[in-house]
């Protein structure tokens, strides 16, 4: 254990409602194995309700990639007024969480003011951005990964990496078999959940395919009923406000997980929601959107992967089919999803797949194995 006659002060840092959510569970985890560390930093509402005192909220506007331009200087100013902190309090550990973009920068700085930095969220350089390394070597003391191979990965290019599990599925169950459900399954009266993402971005690029697909479905399956699920009352809003005329559908704040452990068959948006609907056992197809110039001139380059989705990356092989990126027909995604729904016994097969696929997943806490290993390096 630490000194306990000292007062140990930790900085974290998120720049997303899911990296928010995940150091949200990790103060919780350090609170309850070692109480009395202050904790300090920049993310969202859920870790300043665990007890993170927040410079600032950096997870209202995350954005992607391609549309992050326009977050550039507001979040120069907030890494400015990191450093400030940084040099002129005493810091013991600075923990960054997932956003390499961002949160590169700010490890930068600790390094610079000569701070341990713990990386919680492996950045996926396997899969693109591999040049990378080098400043991840340089800015990270521990890395922990959420996925199983990274630690052999990132081992190998002399980064001090550790598998954790994925904190996403810290407190779920692993959904149980599946197969009475679809033995009796009925296609024409099948539950669908569209999962179109936290973020603005997505919501704007996703959300109405999405519902188009929704119509489409109805026609051919005349009883099917639809949810959609978000992270909060705010993102439900804005879904309601962009409804189109025709589409009906349940609105639910609440887990991916629950949502999807209810329906038949889930619509999902790639990113780790997936692996919330996979430890479900819900079948899926996945979509994603880019900028279509900047896919055809760099991003197809750069991306090292067979498979862009979390799910078939862990699988090796297209265990579900996924549209990324998704640009505009939606008829390939509609035809696909209709293959699955008229075979009861795929449905069955993938829903045992994807619950396997997760276990391995969940046999470690990992917000208690990160905070084991952030009070190790607090000695």
């Amino acid at each position: 254990m630490p000194n306990k006659d000292k007062k140990y002060r930790i900085f974290i840092s998120a720049a997303e409602p899911s990296a928010d959510a995940h150091c949200a569970g990790l103060i919780t985890a350090m609170q309850e194995s070692c109480p009395g560390i202050e904790f300090v930093g920049v993310g969202g509402p859920k870790m300043a309700l665990a007890g993170c005192d927040l410079l600032d909220d950096t997870t209202s506007n995350a954005a992607m990639i391609y549309k992050a331009f326009s977050q550039v200087a507001r979040f120069y100013k907030i890494i400015k007024h990191i450093s400030r902190y940084l040099k002129i309090n005493n810091v013991d550990l600075v923990i960054v969480c997932d956003s390499p973009s961002f949160n590169f920068h700010v490890a930068k700085v600790a390094k610079k003011t000569g701070i341990k930095t713990l990386f919680f969220v492996a950045p996926q350089l396997w899969a693109w951005g591999g040049w990378r390394i080098r400043k991840l070597r340089k800015r990270c003391d521990k890395l922990c990964c959420l996925l199983p191979f990274e630690q052999d990965w990132f081992g190998r290019q002399s980064v001090d990496a550790v598998f954790v599990g994925n904190p996403l599925l810290d407190k779920l169950e692993i959904g149980s078999s599946r197969d009475e459900q679809y033995a009796d399954f009925e296609p024409k009266k099948a539950r669908f959940a569209l999962m179109p993402g936290s973020r603005a971005a997505e919501i704007d690029s996703l959300w109405l395919p999405m519902q188009q697909m929704a119509l489409r479905l109805k026609e051919k399956y005349s009883e099917a009923t639809f949810v959609t699920v978000a992270v909060d009352k705010k993102r439900e809003e804005i879904l309601r406000a962009a409804q189109i005329s025709g589409f009906e559908c349940q609105y639910s704040v609440d887990s991916v997980n629950k949502t999807a452990g209810a329906v038949d068959f889930s619509i999902v948006t790639s990113g780790s929601a997936t692996l919330e609907v996979a430890a479900a056992g819900c079948p899926m197809v996945i979509m994603y959107q880019s900028n279509r110039i900047l896919w055809y001139l760099f991003g197809r380059w750069i991306v090292k992967t067979k498979y862009l989705s979390l799910v078939n990356i862990l699988a090796d092989r297209e265990l579900v089919p996924e549209f990324m990126p998704y640009f505009t027909s939606i008829e390939p995604i509609v035809a696909s999803i209709n293959r699955l729904l008229q075979d009861n016994n795929k449905l069955a097969q993938l829903s045992r797949e994807l619950t396997g696929l997760t276990k391995p997943l969940a046999e470690k806490k990992a917000c208690r194995e990160v905070a084991n290993i952030a009070v190790e390096m607090l000695r």
